[in-house]
C-alpha cells in the first residue's frame, strides 16, 4: 500500500482493515474504561499500615478512642478487595504485625517532647493495645472472610504443591548421582573370545 492511499483515507484512518487487527494481536488488549485498581501484596500492607496510624494520630489528637480500631478495619477491608489474588495469601498473615507496628508508630510520635519516652512508649503501646484489641481481632477476621471469597486456598494449594516439588527435587537430588551399571554377561564373553582364540 503507497503512502498516498494512506493519506486519501477520511479522516485519517487507515483503509484496510488489516492493520488494526494486527496491533491487536502483537500488544495487549485495550480497554476504554480504566480497570479496578490492584495492589500487590506490599501495597496491601502498605494501605493497612497507613490506615492504622492515620486514624490513631486522629483518635489520639481529637480524644476519639472508637476512631483507631475502626480506621484499622476500614483499611484492612480495603487492603482485603483491593490486593491482587496471587498476593493473597501474604495479606491474610499480615494483620496482627501491621496492627502492633502501626500502634508502636503512633504512640512514638506522640510520646516525643514528654518525660521518660520508654516509659511513655511501653505504657501506651500496651494501653492501646487493650483498647484495641477487639478491632484488631475484627480486622484480622474480615481479611481472612474477604480473601477466603477471592480465593485465598487456592494460592495455598498452589504453594503447597510448589513445597511438595521442591522436597521431591532436592530428595531426586540427594540420591547417589554415580550408578556404576554392570556390563552384560555376554558382552563380557564377547571380549574374551578374541584373546582365546590367540591362546
Amino acid at each position: 500500500m503507497s503512502s498516498s492511499t494512506v493519506r486519501d483515507a477520511p479522516g485519517g484512518a487507515s483503509p484496510s482493515p488489516e492493520r488494526p487487527a494486527r496491533r491487536r494481536r502483537g500488544g495487549p488488549p485495550r480497554s476504554d474504561s480504566p480497570g479496578p485498581v490492584t495492589l500487590t501484596g506490599r501495597g496491601g500492607i502498605v494501605v493497612m499500615f497507613a490506615a492504622g496510624v492515620l486514624c490513631g494520630l486522629l483518635s489520639r489528637w481529637f480524644d476519639v478512642p472508637l476512631l483507631a480500631g475502626a480506621g484499622f478495619a476500614i483499611g484492612c477491608a480495603l487492603a482485603a478487595f483491593a490486593t491482587r489474588p496471587a498476593d493473597l495469601l501474604t495479606l491474610v498473615v499480615s494483620p496482627p504485625l501491621v496492627f502492633l507496628a502501626a500502634t508502636l508508630t503512633v504512640v512514638f510520635t506522640t510520646a516525643l517532647g514528654g518525660g521518660s519516652l520508654l516509659r511513655a512508649v511501653t505504657v501506651g503501646v500496651f494501653t492501646a493495645l487493650a483498647a484495641t484489641a477487639p478491632w484488631l481481632f475484627f480486622g484480622t477476621l474480615l481479611v481472612v472472610v474477604i480473601c477466603l471469597a477471592r480465593g485465598v486456598m487456592t494460592n495455598a494449594r498452589e504453594l503447597h504443591d510448589k513445597l511438595v516439588g521442591v522436597r521431591l527435587f532436592e530428595k531426586e537430588e540427594n540420591e547417589n548421582p554415580v550408578r556404576w551399571d554392570e556390563t552384560p554377561a555376554p558382552d563380557r564373553d564377547r571380549r574374551r573370545l578374541p584373546h582365546d582364540e590367540d591362546d
